[in-house]
């Protein structure tokens, strides 16, 4: 951590050069001896990474920012301010994988006490002057394994551990938490031995069911998306638990959260409804489809399911309640029909359990885009192709 790159002369030149292309600036000279260009331009691009992803940071002065890499792993502020009201208030909290320390910030707003660990020395120093800067008084930052902090702690220390493995491992992707770093599967009994309660942080791609065959004592998971693409999955696991888990889709915005609930068994038992598309159109978002609630959309929404393996709603009147998007539909056509027709179309393409792709849909169609439509590609609930034109509601 290079502090020259504290001073306000550093800082201002920083904040009016923040636009410039941090490539070009690498390739300038830089106007201080104590700072390379290269350090320049990473506080470039790194801030500007920050901008809409975590504004609190880019916000506030003499923030201090890590390589790319830190800024690309670490949890949204969105993500995290919503992590941070499922932990318990007043807990002692820590964070065994801290990183940058966005998830540390939000805890440490509703703890008792929180702490940072990180193995890189650096990343850690980092995350110990910002959480100074932003006002974290109940923080503690600790340059060394939480894995291993936690097992050389007495039993009670820490009322809840938060962990986020690596899925980087030998500069190659993994996906089974069996595969990251730290192995909590490997390390889940002994980690729920001495912390009540043990939140685990994944990637969306991780399949939810193969996870709960290995973790155990899993209360409830969490599936979080914003803007519509599923972001992060969270498992819960509370010490003594058994039973099924609650399944919680959750969709985040700037200013308000949605979110649907249920248990693994009501899915199975649901008995859904089927009908062709009439009226209004309601594609589920993409939390709701990450947790798997295929059938209970139907009962609970009371809509119809244009068939088994179309992830795909319908209604004569919109149900403005619903996790998702809803579109007016305009037209109907077989697919058959369409591939025959002379016409001219325009909109973005969809498709749902259809044998083609939406870019190989829009070469051999000729469909320009057309951002107040969309032309849904699917199958309907009599197994038939069907292409459902709709705009939006």
């Amino acid at each position: 951590m290079n502090r020259h790159i504290l001073t306000p002369e550093v800082q201002r030149f920083l904040r009016e050069h923040e636009h410039i292309d941090p490539a070009a600036m690498a390739l300038r000279k830089s106007p201080f001896p104590t700072v390379s260009p290269a350090e320049l331009a990473q506080q470039l691009d790194s801030r500007q990474r920050c901008r809409k992803k975590l504004p609190v940071w880019y916000d506030t002065p003499g923030i201090y920012y890590p390589e790319k890499l830190s800024i690309e792993q670490a949890s949204s502020q969105v993500t995290a301010t919503h992590k941070a009201g499922i932990v318990p208030k007043g807990s002692r909290i820590i964070d065994l994988t801290g990183g940058f320390g966005v998830d540390t910030l939000f805890f440490a707003q509703r703890a008792a006490a929180v702490t940072h660990c990180e193995t890189n020395a650096g990343l850690s120093e980092i995350a110990s002057h910002n959480a100074s800067v932003l006002g974290v008084a109940n923080g503690t930052f600790m340059a060394t394994d939480g894995l291993r902090h936690v097992q050389n702690m007495p039993a009670g220390t820490f009322d809840v551990a938060y962990i986020d493995p690596s899925r980087r491992v030998a500069q190659r992707k993994v996906f089974r938490l069996e595969d990251c770093v730290p192995d909590v599967v490997a390390n889940q009994h002994e980690l729920l031995w001495k912390v009540p309660q043990l939140l685990v942080k994944s990637a969306p791609l991780l399949d939810i069911t193969a996870a709960l065959q290995v973790l155990e004592h899993v209360s409830a998971v969490h599936i979080i998306s914003t803007g519509n693409e599923c972001k992060e999955l969270l498992f819960v696991m509370d010490r003594g638990h058994t039973g099924e888990p609650q399944l919680v889709a959750t969709a985040l915005t700037a200013d308000a959260v949605a979110w649907f609930a249920f248990m693994p068994s009501e899915e199975q038992t649901a008995n859904p409804t089927f009908g062709a598309p009439t009226g209004y159109l309601h594609e589920p978002d993409a939390a709701l489809l990450k947790s798997g609630a295929f059938k209970l959309i139907s009962t609970r929404y009371g809509l119809d399911k244009l068939h088994r393996h179309t992830h795909l709603y319908t209604a004569n009147e919109p149900d403005d309640d619903f996790m998702g998007k809803i579109f007016r539909i305009t037209d109907v056509m077989g697919y058959g029909d369409f591939k025959k027709s002379k016409a001219s179309w325009q909109g973005n393409v969809s498709t749902r359990n259809f044998p083609l792709k939406a870019e190989t849909l829009r070469k051999r169609h000729r469909i320009s885009e057309d951002g107040s439509r969309q032309l849904f590609f699917c199958t309907g609930p009599n197994d038939e192709l069907l292409v459902i034109f709709t705009s939006k509601c």
